[in-house]
């Protein structure tokens, strides 16, 4: 008798979330990707500021045709609650298109 395939869908496998794949304290990267304009860094730090204190200094990059640019920043996040709130800070900044 043949041994019958297994379907396992998506959803049945359980997914790890961010929480369970860091230990805090740790190095975290978050990479801000947003319209060119000048000011974007700024505040890109100003937020990550309002949170974790320190002296940052951001990582830019402007697309092939000069429409979009990325910041990253590196921080010493402390706890999970940290990181998400600061994508949703980060989201919120005028401009932005993702957060990474």
């Amino acid at each position: 008798m043949a041994e019958q395939e297994k379907i396992v869908k998506l959803e049945d496998i359980p997914q790890k979330q961010l929480k369970d794949l860091l230990e805090f304290p740790c190095n975290f990267t978050f990479k801000v990707v947003g319209t060119n304009r000048p000011d974007l860094a700024d505040d890109v730090i100003a937020v990550v500021q309002q949170y974790v204190k320190g002296d940052y200094n951001p990582r830019e990059n402007i697309s092939g045709k000069g429409t979009y640019k990325s910041i990253s920043v590196d921080i010493v996040a402390e706890n999970i609650k940290q990181v998400e709130t600061l994508y949703q800070e980060l989201a919120k900044i005028d401009g932005v298109r993702m957060v990474l």
